[in-house]
Formats: structure tokens, sequence, C-alpha cells
């Protein structure tokens, strides 16, 4: 026996490792930050990287659309082409050090990605970051993204997938660290775990996140009933789980869960949270001496840990396929073209009046709105730095004749936005090192994006002085309030940047930037102004911005005045990655910490889009954002979803509107007409939210999405009876009737023969996404659609939990979106046999 004992150590390098470490060694490879171990052979690894819609925060790659939008293509294939090109990536990166050398973070190979919680309420400023509303989109998207990222093998995958946030996570972001979430039986296991556990079944994903919240006053992440029994137990999880950062802290800090970090690291250990994104696993050795947790507790899940990095082959003598993969695999034509491809396929025509849209090129435009030249909104957050970024101005311009400009509006009250082109005329930006001057060009405006990249070529990375000289003309005079505004470096930083600012010989400012941010004010009487900016560059801080707040009639009037020299008006608004995200300190008028407090287009633009209506002018409206805006339809003849595109989203938006590309991405939320329309954004029971429950009229519904051409379906046929536990095969014929080549997203839409639920917080499922399929036809051909649907897809959770497939008739609908909303077909299917319970 002991033989036996020897043997399988030796054939287990991690637990040989493991069984020579101290509790405190172990203690301190199970935080995120690890530090070198010479004496167990492993160098210094921060766990915490992220590739959400593309690598992020470290320096140059491929940008994406953000995860919203590549939910709005409804396209698995190219979901998972994305996570191949973020593995290759972020391996390409990795591999341009030894494998042996220390990796400080956002440079490892576990990748805290796909964000796969249900966007179950349009004000959460992270719903960006989601696939969507439904629990099976979600789930299909997020299997494709987790199997590109972790590559055919996941006994060695290119990197390591990390689904988040386990579970029933989706804001209010302010008192996220401590919110405790009461979902129903029915609830939890119809909405917020189905996604989950197809990534870990089927997706094989290798890493799981828990969230900061609680669910029925347990702290996910010291929850053994979620982890340990669903997770490990019914799904048969072999990997790892991680905390959402700080989120063992908030055990004690926030949940009052337990009443020090020793025992809410023995809370997590034992719950079934291996390491901790964080630093209170620091008291894992006092909660062993106190009896809190056992040391063989600890072992298992320095186990699971370490032997991810022995399966990427960066660990213990491993090696791995990928390790060939050099530093130009970053960034290539193949990956932009992708990037391009994902632009375009996620964009959606939601109204197109009169058949207003495509536009020839001849077309006069004028392109109105704040966000139609902001590097931020192309980038959304968890970005990259894309390389050769085309914001919709750049695009157009590229694309039509003529192209009149005019900011228009800030975005929202109170919140300013980038100095625009039109107020910065002949601005020179000039770069130095040491006294020397290294490059000299023209800029547009300053936005920079400083993430570990140099902000021009010939420059390191840090350490240089930008100079910015030029004329700043306001559109009119007023009260300005001017921005230095700056994300700043907030781990491993001990020095920040500083800048100058001087207008008409006036300083406004000189020294260091408090919090990334200065508010300077700035009366001007309409007259050009000479400017200077200085920005001393000397830190890791990793955006610069002039913003302003200018006043709002001079501003409108520009516009107006530019609307009426254009055939078309081209208005790109929508919302930005500084109005929704994670815990941001925004307080304006329909936002709040990152989410909103309504749903609508903000009244800024509202006033904005009236005055442009008022000129009579055809109106495109197009809205960038990472959810749903309510707008009044009547105000613009076409309106379009741009998201937030990624690198190449100014490009994508052009092709749309000249036809060049057949618009034909589909929405993967519902767009309500006003935030009334919602219950309490506090309430995660599902009763009257997303197209599953809702029985309002929304303003347009999940799943919608216009094109240039038009699709008929006929010849439906699916198997008239099926057999309770067996599939369901369904074929249509979809043909292409209009002139134009374009691509048609078949839905398949199932409702149950009776409505699980009902009662005064239970609610009843109308309908329920069970299938879907790209089909690229060309005008005037015909092609067979052919879906099979899962047997888990035709069961009905009822009010206790309990998931089965109950006998009966069934009615299916397929076509180009919801039932009643686009064209397609009915047909009847009856299941028979007994009732059949399902495992969670």
């Amino acid at each position: 026996m002991i033989w036996l004992l020897l043997a399988s150590a030796a054939a287990d390098p991690v637990a040989t490792t493991i069984a020579t470490m101290t509790i405190e060694e172990k203690a301190a490879q199970l935080q995120s930050t690890a530090p070198a171990d010479p004496k167990a052979g492993l160098p210094a690894y921060d766990w915490w990287n992220e590739g959400l819609h593309g690598l992020a925060r470290n320096g140059h790659a491929t940008v994406f659309p953000q995860a919203i939008g590549m939910a709005a293509t409804w396209d698995t294939d190219l979901v998972h082409r994305i996570g191949d090109v973020v593995a290759t990536e972020a391996r390409a990166k990795f591999n341009a050090k030894p494998a042996s050398a220390d990796r400080r973070i956002y440079e490892g190979l576990t990748i805290w990605s796909p964000n796969i919680n249900i966007f179950r309420d349009p004000r959460w400023g992270r719903g960006q970051e989601t696939y969507g509303e439904d629990p099976y989109l979600t789930g299909r998207l997020g299997v494709a993204f987790v199997t590109g990222l972790q590559g055919p093998d996941p006994l060695q995958p290119k990197v390591i997938a990390t689904p988040k946030h386990l579970a029933v996570h989706s804001g209010p972001e302010a008192g996220r660290d401590g919110f405790d979430v009461d979902p129903s039986p029915q609830d939890l296991e119809a909405t917020y775990l189905p996604a989950f556990r197809l990534a870990v079944t089927e997706g094989k994903a290798l890493s799981l996140m828990c969230a900061y919240n609680s669910i029925l006053g347990t702290p996910a992440c010291a929850s053994g009933p979620l982890l340990n029994d669903r997770v490990r137990g019914d799904w048969g999880f072999k990997g790892f789980v991680v905390s959402d950062c700080d989120a063992v802290a908030n055990i004690h800090l926030f949940h009052h869960y337990r009443l020090d970090a020793a025992a809410a690291a023995a809370a997590a250990v034992k719950g079934g949270n291996d390491f901790n994104c964080g630093t209170t696993y620091a008291a894992l050795p006092d909660a062993v001496r106190r009896g809190l947790v056992s040391e063989a507790e600890v072992d298992t899940a320095l186990h699971r840990s370490l032997d991810a990095r022995r399966a990427l082959g960066i660990a213990f003598g491993a090696t791995s396929r990928w390790s060939s993969i050099k530093p130009d695999a970053i960034n290539t034509p193949a990956n932009a073209a992708l990037a391009l491809e994902a632009a375009r396929k996620a964009i959606v025509l939601l109204r197109n009046e009169n058949a207003r849209l495509p536009l020839a090129r001849t077309t006069k435009l004028a392109v109105i709105g704040a966000n139609a030249d902001d590097l931020g909104v192309l980038q959304a957050n968890y970005h990259g730095t894309a390389v050769r970024p085309v914001t919709p101005l750049a695009g157009l311009r590229e694309r039509f004749a003529e192209v009149a400009y005019a900011q228009g509006s800030v975005l929202a009250d109170g919140a300013p936005v980038v100095l625009p082109e039109t107020a910065l005329s002949g601005l020179r930006a000039s770069y130095s090192v040491g006294g020397r001057e290294v490059v000299t060009r023209a800029e547009r405006h300053i936005d920079l994006d400083l993430t570990r990249v140099a902000a021009a070529p010939g420059l390191p990375v840090t350490g240089y002085v930008a100079r910015w000289t030029g004329t700043l003309t306001p559109p009119g005079p007023g009260a300005y309030r001017l921005v230095l505004d700056q994300a700043q470096c907030w781990k491993d930083c001990s020095t920040h940047d500083t800048a100058t600012l001087t207008i008409g010989g006036r300083v406004l400012h000189d020294g260091a930037l408090p919090k990334g941010r200065v508010d300077l004010a700035w009366d001007s009487d309409g007259q050009p102004q000479p400017i200077e900016l200085v920005l001393n560059h000397a830190s890791q801080d990793e955006t610069f911005r002039l913003m302003w707040l200018p006043p709002e009639e001079p501003m409108i009037a520009e516009a107006v005045a530019a609307a009426r020299t254009s055939d078309v008006v081209v208005m790109v608004g929508g919302l930005s990655p500084d109005l929704e995200g994670e815990a941001l300190q925004v307080q304006v008028p329909g936002f709040v910490g990152g989410d909103r407090s309504d749903i609508a287009l903000p009244f800024a633009q509202q006033r904005l889009l009236a005055a442009l209506k008022a000129t009579g002018k055809p109106i495109v409206l197009v809205l960038a954002s990472g959810s749903a805006v309510a707008v009044d339809p009547s105000l613009a003849d076409a309106v379009l979803a741009l998201w937030y595109p990624g690198e190449a989203g100014g490009t994508a938006l052009a092709d749309v509107l000249t036809g060049t590309t057949n618009p034909s991405g589909r929405l993967p939320v519902t767009f309500y007409k006003a935030t009334t329309d919602l219950p309490a954004f506090v309430d995660y029971g599902m009763k009257e939210r997303t197209y599953r429950y809702f029985t309002g009229t929304p303003l347009w519904g999940f799943g919608h999405g216009l094109s240039y051409t038009s699709f008929g379906y006929d010849r439906l046929t699916a198997t008239a009876s099926v057999a309770s536990g067996q599939p369901l095969t369904v074929t249509a014929r979809v043909t292409n009737a209009g002139r134009r080549d374009g691509e048609e997203v078949v839905q398949a839409y199932l409702v149950p023969p009776r409505r699980a639920g009902g009662g005064l917080t239970s609610p009843v499922l109308q309908r329920q996404l069970v299938g879907f399929q790209r089909v690229s036809l060309r005008a005037g051909k015909s092609a067979t659609a052919r879906l099979t649907i899962d047997p888990r897809m035709m069961s009905i959770v009822e009010r206790d939990g309990r998931r089965h497939i109950a006998p009966g008739a069934y009615r299916l609908w397929v076509g180009g979106g919801q039932p009643g909303s686009a064209s397609g077909a009915w047909t009847d299917v009856t299941i028979t046999g007994q009732d059949m319970d399902l495992p969670k």
C-alpha cells in the first residue's frame, strides 16, 4: 500500500509539490497574485487576465464587438472563431517570454471570460458584457466562446476559460458587495443556471468564477449547495473555482456571514471556492490553526488550481502544443477581417421606414453626435488597445464624398464628452523623450488609449512628454467646463501622470490629476483661443482625454446648421462606457453608479434629435450602446443598433448604410418602450421580464432585425409526435424573396401545452427559444434549414424547480423572429410517453 501511494505521488507532480509546502506557502499560491516559489519551481504568476471581446488590458490586440454585439450576430461559429483568436493572441504574448518568467496582471493564460449572466434588466450597466436575456442563446454562445478559447482538447488547453459570475448576478452595481438575491426555485433552474450548466457539461469549461452576491442568504463564493453539490456533483465539474475580486473578503466585510478574514476564507474553501482573487486567503494559515478548515481541504483547492498551470504546460515540467505561437500572431490581417465580419453581423436594423436605407454613396451626409467619433465607444469595457480603430465618422468619410460633422450635444446632461475636432483646429502633437523630440504629427482630438502601448511609433510605453498645440474654437459664447480625464493605474503603481493646460495664455491647471480627473471652468466669449496641453506620461496610467461640458444652445445650432446643408442626417447617439459599466463613479440624470435609472434615450439627445427632426431632413439614428435604449421611432426614418462595435465599427457601419453589407443582426434583448414596463431593478423575479415572461408590447422584441431583402418560409416539417426524452428534428424551406443577397437568422420557439408558473410572483412562460441557425441566401434562392431540438429544451420548470418533460400538445414556430413579428410558420408537435424528470 505504501508503495502504491508513493507511486501515485510520483505520477502526480502537483501532489508531490503540495506535500513539500508549508501552509503559508499554500495560502500564497491560492491568491490571484501568486508569488514565485523557487522550491516548488513556480515563477510568480498573476491569475487575472481578461478576454471578453478580445485580449484585454495588455497592449495591442484585436478588439471585437462588445459581448452584447457578439450576441446580436446569433452566430456560434463566429463567436467560436473570436474565442480562438483571443486565445491565440494571449498565447502569442505569453510565449514572447520564457515559460519560467514571472507574469504580472493581464499576462497569464487564465482568461476570466465569458460573462454568461442573464441580462434580465436593461438598467444593469454590465449587461453589455453578456450574451443577452435568453438562457438558451447565452448558453450556446457561451459554449462556442469557451471551446474557442480552450481549443479542441481540454486536457491541453490553449488558455483556460472562466465563465462568470456564478450565479444570479445582474446588478445593481451599487451594493453588489453585500447584495442578497432570493430567486425562486423556478427562476433559478429555468433562467439563472442553464447557461452555466451548458458551459460546464458541453463546453467543458476548466474554471468558473463565483459572484459577489449572496443567494438565499449564503455568499455565492461560500455556497456548498451551489459549488459542491450542483456544480461539481450534478454537473460533474472537474476544474477550479475562483472568486470574483475581493468577494471572499466581502463574506465578512459586507455580507457579515462570518466575523473575520480567517473565518471568511475557511467558509469559501469549504463552500467550494478554490482560490481567491484578492488577499483574504492569506488568513488561511490562521483558519487552519483555529480548526475552521482542514489543511487537507486547502490541499484539495490548491491541487485543483495548480493542476491548471500544469495543464497549460507552464509548470511542473509540462509542455504545451501551443508554445510555438509567435508574437506576430497578434493583429494579423485575418484577425482584423474577423473583427470586421463580427461588427457587420452585429448591426441590427431596427426600423427602415419607406426603405430609407441603403444610401447612395453620393448622398451628402451630416454626421451628428458625440458617439460618432469616440474611441471608448468602439472599445467598450474590458478591452484591448486597437491598432487601427475606425470610428463611425472616419468610416463614413471613407465611403461618402461629402460629410459634415457636428457633435451636437453631450450624451447625458452633466456628463462630459471628448472635445471634438470641430473645436480644435490646427491641432499638432509633439512627443519627446528626455527633451528630444521623437514624433510630431497632426491629431484630430485628444483621446488616447495608453494601456501598455506607446502613444506613437518610436516612443517607449511610458517616460515621455506629449505636447498639443492648436486653436480652441468654441461653437459659441457661454460657460464651458473642461475636463482632463485619465484612467489611472490601480495596481502596483507608485506614480501618476501630471498635466498642464493653458488657454489664451492663462494656465487653467498645472500638476497632478487627483483620482484621474480635473474639472476646470472656462468662460468663453465665443472667439478662438490658442490652446496648449502638456502631459508628462511617467507612469502606467492607461488613458488620457481632453473632454468638455459645453453650453447646449450653440452645440445644437451647430448641428442644425450642418443638417440643413445635407441630404440625410446620421445621428450617432446612445450611451457610452463612461455612463454604463462596472461600478462607475457617475451620477447624472438617468445614470447612477454604472447602472441606468431610466432606459430612455438621455434627455440631452432627445432635445438634439427633436431639433434635427425639425429641419425636415431624413434622419438615420444609430444607437451605440451596450443595452436597450427606448426611443420614439417616429423621430427617425431608420434606426440601427450598432452596440459597442470594436475596432472596425466605423467601417461596418458604412458598409451597412451603403448596402455593401446587408444587415443581419438580431436583438439578443428586448427593447422596452419605457422604464415603467419593468419591475423594480432589485427584484430578481422573472415575472414580466424578458420576452419569455413579458406580457406587454415591446418597442422591438427579442430576435427582431430587419434586412434590405425579405425572406419567406414554407415546407415546414417536424416529427408529428416524439417520445418523451427524444430530440425533435424540424426542417423548413427558407427563400430570399428580394433582390439582394442576405442572411436570415432562422429562429424556433416552443410554446408548452400549459404555462408553468402563475400566481402572485411566479412568471408564466410565453414561449422559449429552442433553436436557431444562420442561413446565407442569394437573391431569389432557397435553402433548407434543419434544426435539432434537444429534449431538455422541450422541458418545463415548475414552481418548485422541478424540470420535466410533460407529454402533450406543443406548438412550434419557425421564422425570422418571434411569432407575429416576422415571417414564419407554425406546426403542432405532440410529446408522447411518460412524464420524465430531468437532472438538475
